[in-house]
């Protein structure tokens, strides 16, 4: 085992620990103390036997990942010695790779069949952020973090970046936790802001990338603010009705070779049912999260006009 491979390791046998002791403190929170948040029983173990069943079928091929963290290691064009300052700053960068990433997971089919699994169900709770991908270390977007080694942060500092990132995202998923401070709903990511991202309502689609700041989100116009009179809708625009594990995690990919397998397409089809945004056809017969904007009367830089004047969630 690498040094990486142990410190990964270390840290999600922790946190695996920390999420179902959370679990228990949401349920306690919405059925003694009647707080907001529904978590049925077959959903949340779906999404829980999925998301510690995803723990080892990732770490089998994480050597995809670690692998190539290590082969860049040599050719850092500087050495950034390991500090709190220099932590700080590789997981503010690390924060911004995940935003890079996590748009390009909802824009790019080929990502999204594997980010999808994440979205798959209609109810939002904590059980719902450990239903995983198992085919994270596949998609090539976990090669963003290659710069983060380039530029001299040590491989292992890194990937405890991104593992604590991870771990941070866990708890923005509850219906249980209206709104934070002020403060800190205009740095980080909060349930609010999240649970936008999860609503399939046409204002709230492609809106709210965070990982752990929020400030990503307001830098690039693509934040939007949870609104009392539009409550999130969550799953997917074009819901899955099934609980199968195998047919939640390989629906899209299936949904992927049947398009591309078409007869009488051109190259360039074949290549756009794979890496054009979900929803994009070659007979305009689909709608993509653009179109379904567009008709509900949201232009693609609405949120950058609308600036601050979102009605706040009650």
């Amino acid at each position: 085992m690498t040094a990486m491979e142990f410190v990964r390791s270390n840290i999600v046998q922790f946190s695996a620990l920390a999420f179902l002791a959370m679990i228990a403190v949401e349920q306690i929170a919405i059925r003694l103390f009647h707080r907001r948040g529904k978590t049925p029983l077959k959903d949340s173990g779906v999404s829980i036997a999925m998301g510690f069943l995803s723990e080892p079928a990732n770490a089998a091929t994480a050597f995809i990942t670690l692998g190539a963290l290590a082969a860049v290691e040599p050719f850092q064009i500087a050495t950034i010695p390991v500090t709190w300052a220099t932590f700080l700053l590789c997981f503010v960068l690390d924060d911004l790779r995940f935003y890079v990433h996590h748009r390009i997971a909802h824009r790019v089919r080929w990502v999204w069949a594997m980010h999808v699994v994440h979205h798959s169900s209609q109810n939002y709770n904590l059980p719902i952020a450990l239903r995983q991908s198992w085919t994270k270390h596949f998609t090539g977007t976990m090669m963003l973090k290659i710069p983060l080694v380039l530029v001299g942060f040590d491989p292992i500092m890194v990937t405890f970046c991104g593992v604590l990132n991870a771990t941070y995202q866990f708890f923005l998923h509850t219906e249980t936790i209206d709104r934070m401070p002020r403060w800190y709903e205009a740095i980080f990511n909060t349930p609010s802001h999240h649970r936008v991202h999860h609503g399939t309502n046409a204002r709230y689609l492609d809106a709210n990338y965070a990982g752990t700041l929020i400030i990503w989100d307001r830098l690039f116009g693509t934040f939007e603010a949870e609104r009392a009179d539009d409550p999130p809708i969550y799953g997917l625009v074009k819901q899955l009705d099934t609980l199968n594990p195998v047919t939640v995690l390989t629906h899209e990919y299936v949904g992927i070779a049947r398009d591309a397998s078409q007869r009488d397409l051109r190259w360039w089809q074949r290549l756009a049912y794979v890496f054009a945004p979900p929803g994009w056809s070659h007979d305009g017969s689909r709608e993509t999260t653009q179109s379904i904007r567009a008709a509900a009367g949201f232009a693609p830089d609405a949120r950058r006009r609308a600036g601050s004047s979102a009605v706040p969630a009650e």
